[in-house]
Protein backbone atom coordinates (compact mmCIF):
# COMPACT_ATOMS: atom_id res chain seq x y z
CA UNK A 1 0.00 0.00 0.00
CA UNK A 2 1.39 3.33 -1.08
CA UNK A 3 0.69 5.92 2.02
CA UNK A 4 2.84 8.49 -0.11
CA UNK A 5 -0.86 10.24 -1.04
CA UNK A 6 -1.82 10.78 2.38
CA UNK A 7 -0.90 14.27 3.68
CA UNK A 8 -2.89 14.10 7.25
CA UNK A 9 -1.76 13.26 9.82
CA UNK A 10 -4.16 10.99 12.59
CA UNK A 11 -6.33 12.89 14.54
CA UNK A 12 -8.13 12.33 17.87
CA UNK A 13 -11.39 13.47 16.65
CA UNK A 14 -13.70 14.53 19.71
CA UNK A 15 -17.38 15.09 19.31
CA UNK A 16 -18.26 18.05 17.50
CA UNK A 17 -14.72 18.24 16.27
CA UNK A 18 -12.86 18.17 12.42
CA UNK A 19 -11.44 14.46 12.45
CA UNK A 20 -9.48 16.11 8.96
CA UNK A 21 -9.35 19.26 8.79
CA UNK A 22 -10.13 20.88 5.38
CA UNK A 23 -6.74 22.62 4.74
CA UNK A 24 -5.47 19.22 5.22
CA UNK A 25 -7.32 17.34 2.55
CA UNK A 26 -7.92 20.90 0.75
CA UNK A 27 -9.48 19.91 -2.99
CA UNK A 28 -8.97 15.89 -2.34
CA UNK A 29 -12.14 15.34 -0.44
CA UNK A 30 -15.26 13.81 -2.27
CA UNK A 31 -17.51 13.93 1.01
CA UNK A 32 -17.51 15.97 3.66
CA UNK A 33 -19.30 14.81 6.56
CA UNK A 34 -19.93 17.90 9.17
CA UNK A 35 -21.72 17.52 12.86
CA UNK A 36 -23.61 14.13 11.79
CA UNK A 37 -26.30 13.07 14.14
CA UNK A 38 -28.61 9.70 13.67
CA UNK A 39 -30.73 8.76 15.87
CA UNK A 40 -33.39 5.66 15.50
CA UNK A 41 -37.07 5.43 15.85
CA UNK A 42 -36.51 4.61 19.23
CA UNK A 43 -34.32 7.50 20.15
CA UNK A 44 -30.94 5.73 20.11
CA UNK A 45 -28.93 8.08 19.42
CA UNK A 46 -26.15 6.17 17.26
CA UNK A 47 -24.47 8.84 15.67
CA UNK A 48 -22.95 11.94 17.71
CA UNK A 49 -21.65 15.05 16.46
CA UNK A 50 -19.44 13.00 13.60
CA UNK A 51 -17.45 15.30 10.93
CA UNK A 52 -14.88 13.55 8.57
CA UNK A 53 -13.72 14.28 5.11
CA UNK A 54 -13.53 11.30 2.52
CA UNK A 55 -10.56 11.40 0.08
CA UNK A 56 -11.57 10.90 -3.46
CA UNK A 57 -9.80 7.87 -5.46
CA UNK A 58 -8.52 6.47 -1.91
CA UNK A 59 -10.07 3.33 0.09
CA UNK A 60 -11.20 4.77 3.42
CA UNK A 61 -11.57 1.99 6.27
CA UNK A 62 -14.15 2.43 9.10
CA UNK A 63 -13.54 0.17 11.36
CA UNK A 64 -14.73 -0.36 15.50
CA UNK A 65 -16.90 -3.12 17.29
CA UNK A 66 -20.27 -4.03 16.33
CA UNK A 67 -22.56 -1.73 17.08
CA UNK A 68 -20.70 1.29 16.92
CA UNK A 69 -22.47 3.30 14.14
CA UNK A 70 -19.59 2.44 11.20
CA UNK A 71 -22.31 0.53 8.96
CA UNK A 72 -24.92 3.42 10.08
CA UNK A 73 -22.31 6.09 8.63
CA UNK A 74 -21.96 4.21 6.07
CA UNK A 75 -25.78 4.05 5.10
CA UNK A 76 -26.52 7.36 5.14
CA UNK A 77 -23.79 8.78 2.01
CA UNK A 78 -26.72 7.20 -0.22
CA UNK A 79 -29.44 8.00 2.31
CA UNK A 80 -30.77 4.31 2.73
CA UNK A 81 -32.62 5.30 6.02
CA UNK A 82 -34.90 6.48 4.32
CA UNK A 83 -36.30 3.33 3.19
CA UNK A 84 -36.95 3.35 6.97
CA UNK A 85 -39.54 5.33 8.83
CA UNK A 86 -39.09 7.26 11.93
CA UNK A 87 -35.32 7.75 11.72
CA UNK A 88 -33.57 10.97 11.88
CA UNK A 89 -30.53 12.71 10.67
CA UNK A 90 -29.10 16.30 11.15
CA UNK A 91 -26.24 17.73 10.22
CA UNK A 92 -24.89 17.85 6.47
CA UNK A 93 -22.99 15.32 3.70
CA UNK A 94 -21.67 17.27 1.05
CA UNK A 95 -21.18 15.05 -1.87
CA UNK A 96 -18.62 17.45 -4.09
CA UNK A 97 -19.53 20.29 -1.95
CA UNK A 98 -23.25 19.97 -2.33
CA UNK A 99 -25.13 18.59 1.09
CA UNK A 100 -27.11 15.48 -0.38
CA UNK A 101 -28.91 15.54 3.04
CA UNK A 102 -31.48 18.29 1.91
CA UNK A 103 -35.19 17.47 0.32
CA UNK A 104 -34.65 18.13 -3.20
CA UNK A 105 -32.13 15.96 -3.60
CA UNK A 106 -33.15 13.07 -6.38
CA UNK A 107 -32.40 9.75 -4.35
CA UNK A 108 -32.35 7.77 -7.28
CA UNK A 109 -29.61 10.45 -8.77
CA UNK A 110 -27.69 9.92 -5.39
CA UNK A 111 -27.71 6.25 -5.68
CA UNK A 112 -26.41 5.78 -8.95
CA UNK A 113 -23.97 8.13 -7.65
CA UNK A 114 -22.97 6.33 -4.70
CA UNK A 115 -23.47 2.36 -5.12
CA UNK A 116 -23.46 -0.21 -2.63
CA UNK A 117 -22.18 -3.66 -2.02
CA UNK A 118 -24.02 -5.53 1.03
CA UNK A 119 -22.22 -7.80 3.44
CA UNK A 120 -24.09 -10.95 1.99
CA UNK A 121 -23.62 -11.61 -2.15
CA UNK A 122 -27.28 -10.04 -3.10
CA UNK A 123 -27.16 -11.30 -7.02
CA UNK A 124 -30.90 -11.00 -8.61
CA UNK A 125 -32.77 -14.25 -9.73
CA UNK A 126 -31.78 -13.64 -13.35
CA UNK A 127 -28.72 -14.22 -15.71
CA UNK A 128 -26.11 -13.19 -15.18
CA UNK A 129 -25.60 -10.42 -18.12
CA UNK A 130 -29.05 -9.02 -17.06
CA UNK A 131 -27.76 -8.45 -13.18
CA UNK A 132 -25.04 -6.49 -14.89
CA UNK A 133 -27.56 -4.51 -17.41
CA UNK A 134 -30.26 -4.21 -14.90
CA UNK A 135 -28.98 -0.98 -13.26
CA UNK A 136 -27.68 0.29 -16.79
CA UNK A 137 -31.30 -0.32 -18.32
CA UNK A 138 -32.63 1.89 -15.18
CA UNK A 139 -30.62 5.25 -16.22
CA UNK A 140 -29.89 4.77 -19.39
CA UNK A 141 -31.20 4.01 -22.84
CA UNK A 142 -28.60 2.01 -25.19
CA UNK A 143 -28.38 -0.03 -28.09
CA UNK A 144 -27.94 -3.89 -27.20
CA UNK A 145 -24.29 -3.47 -29.16
CA UNK A 146 -23.40 -0.79 -26.58
CA UNK A 147 -25.23 -2.96 -23.49
CA UNK A 148 -23.05 -5.91 -24.51
CA UNK A 149 -19.81 -3.19 -24.14
CA UNK A 150 -20.78 -2.26 -20.90
CA UNK A 151 -21.44 -5.62 -19.50
CA UNK A 152 -18.25 -7.14 -20.53
CA UNK A 153 -15.85 -4.08 -19.11
CA UNK A 154 -18.01 -4.33 -15.72
CA UNK A 155 -17.02 -7.70 -15.86
CA UNK A 156 -13.59 -7.59 -16.78
CA UNK A 157 -13.01 -4.92 -14.43
CA UNK A 158 -14.09 -7.31 -11.51
CA UNK A 159 -11.80 -10.37 -12.86
CA UNK A 160 -15.36 -12.33 -14.09
CA UNK A 161 -15.38 -11.77 -17.36
CA UNK A 162 -12.79 -14.98 -18.33
CA UNK A 163 -14.62 -17.12 -15.86
CA UNK A 164 -18.42 -16.07 -16.99
CA UNK A 165 -18.12 -15.42 -20.59
CA UNK A 166 -19.00 -18.55 -21.79
CA UNK A 167 -22.15 -18.74 -19.33
CA UNK A 168 -23.33 -15.40 -19.45
CA UNK A 169 -27.32 -16.28 -20.23
CA UNK A 170 -26.73 -18.49 -17.10
CA UNK A 171 -28.59 -17.44 -13.56
CA UNK A 172 -25.98 -15.31 -11.09
CA UNK A 173 -27.62 -17.48 -8.43
CA UNK A 174 -25.51 -20.55 -9.43
CA UNK A 175 -22.35 -18.84 -8.77
CA UNK A 176 -19.95 -19.33 -6.18
CA UNK A 177 -20.09 -16.93 -3.46
CA UNK A 178 -17.31 -15.05 -4.18
CA UNK A 179 -18.25 -14.67 -7.75
CA UNK A 180 -21.31 -13.50 -6.37
CA UNK A 181 -20.12 -11.00 -4.87
CA UNK A 182 -18.15 -9.73 -7.77
CA UNK A 183 -21.03 -9.97 -9.59
CA UNK A 184 -22.89 -7.11 -7.19
CA UNK A 185 -19.57 -5.06 -7.46
CA UNK A 186 -19.57 -5.21 -11.26
CA UNK A 187 -23.39 -4.12 -11.41
CA UNK A 188 -22.84 -1.35 -8.97
CA UNK A 189 -19.86 -0.21 -11.09
CA UNK A 190 -21.83 -0.95 -14.23
CA UNK A 191 -23.60 2.68 -14.41
CA UNK A 192 -20.23 4.35 -13.16
CA UNK A 193 -21.02 5.50 -9.84
CA UNK A 194 -18.34 7.87 -8.19
CA UNK A 195 -18.16 6.44 -4.86
CA UNK A 196 -18.66 2.78 -4.08
CA UNK A 197 -19.71 1.91 -0.52
CA UNK A 198 -18.96 -1.46 0.97
CA UNK A 199 -20.75 -2.88 3.70
CA UNK A 200 -18.53 -5.79 4.96
CA UNK A 201 -17.93 -7.37 1.39
CA UNK A 202 -15.67 -10.25 2.50
CA UNK A 203 -17.55 -11.26 5.76
CA UNK A 204 -19.53 -14.55 4.20
CA UNK A 205 -16.56 -14.97 2.01
CA UNK A 206 -13.82 -18.11 2.56
CA UNK A 207 -9.97 -16.58 2.03
CA UNK A 208 -9.27 -17.36 -1.54
CA UNK A 209 -12.50 -15.62 -2.01
CA UNK A 210 -11.71 -12.31 0.14
CA UNK A 211 -8.05 -12.34 -1.51
CA UNK A 212 -9.85 -11.67 -4.58
CA UNK A 213 -12.26 -9.02 -3.81
CA UNK A 214 -9.11 -7.40 -1.92
CA UNK A 215 -7.40 -7.06 -5.06
CA UNK A 216 -10.56 -5.96 -6.98
CA UNK A 217 -10.75 -2.97 -4.43
CA UNK A 218 -7.03 -2.09 -4.72
CA UNK A 219 -7.66 -2.04 -8.23
CA UNK A 220 -10.99 0.33 -8.39
CA UNK A 221 -10.07 3.32 -6.29
CA UNK A 222 -7.85 4.65 -9.40
CA UNK A 223 -11.30 4.85 -10.76
CA UNK A 224 -13.96 5.19 -7.85
CA UNK A 225 -14.05 6.28 -3.93
CA UNK A 226 -14.52 3.47 -1.49
CA UNK A 227 -15.25 3.41 1.63
CA UNK A 228 -15.65 -0.28 2.87
CA UNK A 229 -16.62 -0.89 6.64
CA UNK A 230 -14.69 -4.33 7.82
CA UNK A 231 -14.22 -5.71 11.32
CA UNK A 232 -10.88 -7.19 9.99
CA UNK A 233 -7.98 -5.20 11.28
CA UNK A 234 -5.80 -7.27 8.77
CA UNK A 235 -7.87 -7.05 5.71
CA UNK A 236 -8.27 -2.80 6.50
CA UNK A 237 -4.81 -2.11 6.59
CA UNK A 238 -3.86 -4.07 4.09
CA UNK A 239 -6.23 -2.38 1.40
CA UNK A 240 -6.96 1.10 2.40
CA UNK A 241 -5.30 4.25 2.37
CA UNK A 242 -6.84 5.95 5.74
CA UNK A 243 -8.98 4.70 8.32
CA UNK A 244 -11.63 5.83 10.83
CA UNK A 245 -11.97 4.30 14.56
CA UNK A 246 -15.12 4.70 15.78
CA UNK A 247 -17.12 3.65 19.54
CA UNK A 248 -20.65 3.90 20.83
CA UNK A 249 -21.32 6.51 17.75
CA UNK A 250 -18.31 8.62 17.90
CA UNK A 251 -15.77 8.91 15.75
CA UNK A 252 -12.14 8.11 18.27
CA UNK A 253 -9.88 8.67 15.52
CA UNK A 254 -8.82 8.92 11.60
CA UNK A 255 -5.84 9.55 9.64
CA UNK A 256 -3.46 7.78 7.60
CA UNK A 257 -3.80 3.21 7.65
CA UNK A 258 -0.01 2.96 8.36
CA UNK A 259 -0.04 5.76 11.27
CA UNK A 260 -3.44 4.54 12.86
CA UNK A 261 -2.08 1.21 13.53
CA UNK A 262 1.30 1.65 13.77
CA UNK A 263 1.16 4.54 15.61
CA UNK A 264 -2.65 5.45 16.81
CA UNK A 265 -3.04 8.83 18.83
CA UNK A 266 -6.04 7.60 21.08
CA UNK A 267 -5.33 4.56 23.86
CA UNK A 268 -8.82 3.52 23.01
CA UNK A 269 -7.34 2.83 19.21
CA UNK A 270 -4.88 1.23 20.19
CA UNK A 271 -6.30 -1.29 22.63
CA UNK A 272 -9.08 -1.85 19.94
CA UNK A 273 -6.50 -2.99 16.90
CA UNK A 274 -4.30 -4.75 19.48
CA UNK A 275 -7.63 -6.65 20.24
CA UNK A 276 -7.68 -5.87 24.05
CA UNK A 277 -11.43 -5.16 23.20
CA UNK A 278 -13.80 -5.35 20.48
Amino acid sequence: MNMSDNNFQSVNAQPGKDAVSQSDLGTLAKLEVKNLDFTYQNGHRVLKSVNMNIRKNAVTAFIGPSGCGKSTLLRTFNRMYDLYPGQTVAGEILLDGRNILTKDVDLNDLRAKIGMVFQKPTPFPMSIYENVAFGIRLYEKISKAEMDVRVEAALTETALWSEVKDKLHQSGLGLSGGQQQRLCIARAIAIRPEVLLLDEPTSALDPISTAKVEELVSQLKGDFTIVIVTHNMQQASRISDSTAFMYLGELIEYGATEQIFQAPKVKRTEDYITGRYG
